[in-house]
């Protein structure tokens, strides 16, 4: 067998053969920090039909894990291109005396065809595929669509800052629209997030009329990918330099350009009213938010119910989501995350938000675990983006504005134009259509 993680967003760090049926497995460490080892992507191939092995992820450094409770690697195949999880029944988690009573993650696994193989910790979302969306939505030319260059990381590659809004004003008076600011994948193995703001990213574009609703009213400013050095290396949570990016908010240094050109950026908009980082958690089930309380460093009016306004909306919107583990959090370990220096100490916006998504599971309607898809984390997506109709109450305004008025606006012509009297010669006008 040909054992291979040396491509975009891959990670195997070593193979040892125990036997012809078994194999040990090695996640190489983050770049330049050796303390994070839980993303593994590799690919298996020179397999024959009918071939069986056992795979021992051997080095995990996270013992509290989603393998506790049920969750087992993806899988697809040459033949066959969407992402599966192995049986649960083939998964075993326990600590081997034959490694000094670590634990150790097996799984059993049948080739059934004789092609390529590749298995995942969780669904990959590369920096190129992101490149090739938001190239592809350039291409649109949409009027209320702008991508910029927010700057370049170490390693040179582009940080991207994408605002979606109607190029109409708010109404007469021209009154400045409030701003809602989302990022995504400061840490590299929480791949779900970067399947969140794709869903986000696609809602808002699409000709939805709530979409054109919220963008007629609002600002949104997205950076889809804060750490693209670690997303290409293959890292769990650091960048190409080794820095666990979510704890240099309060004094980012030239080491963490994407951290620093976005808070610059931050302080110098009128009107944010919301700033939102999307997470995936590698222990808790369920989707959740992280939320602050009110601070004597903040000059924020809001209250403890305020603030759990928009959580409240967020549940009752999206079945995946839970309320009842939403939680304000003050740990001081996470001083230094875009959340806790944004909202309470730099007073940024007035509402500073960590949405969480389990790597593995939902509890569903009858109480059982169902594993998240990636159809089910864009769905969060769009369900974060459609949260703000009912925060800001758009569905009630009575007229529309922006993207509905020029529409309006064109139909009502098209109507005059069809309106005015027909020549002479024209033929049959009473079959014409309306």
């Amino acid at each position: 067998m040909l054992f291979d993680g040396s491509f975009e967003s891959g990670n195997l760090g070593r193979v040892a053969a125990v036997s012809e049926f078994e194999f040990d497995l090695s996640i190489r460490p983050d770049t330049n920090n050796p303390h994070y080892r839980v993303w593994f992507n590799f690919t298996v191939s020179n397999v024959t039909c009918g071939q069986r092995v056992l795979f021992n992820l051997v080095n995990c450094s996270k013992t509290k894990s989603l393998f506790r409770l049920g969750m087992t690697p993806l899988v697809r195949s040459t033949s066959r291109g969407k992402w599966e999880r192995v049986p649960k029944s083939q998964c075993f988690y326990y600590r081997s005396p034959r490694h000094k009573q670590a634990y150790l993650f097996t799984f059993a696994f049948l080739f059934d065809k004789a092609e390529h193989y590749q298995f995942a910790y969780c669904y990959p979302y590369t920096y190129t595929y992101l490149q090739r969306f938001l190239h592809h939505v350039d291409q649109q030319q949409f009027a209320f669509w702008d991508r910029q260059l927010l700057t370049r990381t170490v390693q040179h590659r582009r940080v991207d800052i994408i605002t979606i809004t109607s190029p109409s004003p708010l109404n007469d008076k021209k009154l400045p629209k409030k701003i809602v600011f989302l990022t995504a994948r400061v840490h590299p193995g929480e791949t779900p997030a970067s399947h969140l703001c794709h869903g986000a990213l696609a809602f808002l574009i699409s000709d939805h009329p709530l979409a054109r609703i919220l963008r007629s009213n609002l600002v949104f400013k997205i950076v889809p990918m804060l750490n693209p050095d670690g997303v290409f290396l293959g890292n769990y949570r650091c960048s190409s330099l080794g820095f666990d990016l979510n704890r240099h908010w309060l004094n980012p240094e030239w080491s963490q350009p994407s951290i620093k050109a976005t808070r610059d950026l931050l302080f110098t908009l009128q009107g944010l009213d919301f700033f939102i980082d999307m997470h995936a958690h590698s222990t808790a089930t369920n989707s959740f938010m992280f939320a602050n309380n009110a601070s004597q460093h903040s000059e924020r009016a809001t209250t403890t119910e305020s603030e759990m306004l928009f959580p409240r909306l967020l549940g009752m919107n999206d079945r995946t989501f839970s309320v009842s583990s939403t939680k304000f959090c003050k740990d001081p370990s996470k001083l230094g995350t875009g959340r806790r220096a944004l909202g309470e100490f730099l007073s940024v916006a007035p509402y500073c938000y960590t949405l969480e998504v389990s790597l593995f599971c939902y509890t569903d309607r009858c109480n059982k675990p169902a594993p998240y898809t990636e159809e089910t984390y864009s769905d969060l997506g769009r369900h974060l983006i459609l949260t703000f109709v009912d925060f800001y109450k758009l569905h009630l305004i009575p007229n529309p504005t922006g993207d509905a008025l020029m529409a309006r606006k064109r139909r009502e012509k098209e109507k005059e134009d069809r309106a005015k009297p027909k020549p002479a010669d024209d033929p049959a006008p009473a079959l014409r259509s309306p």
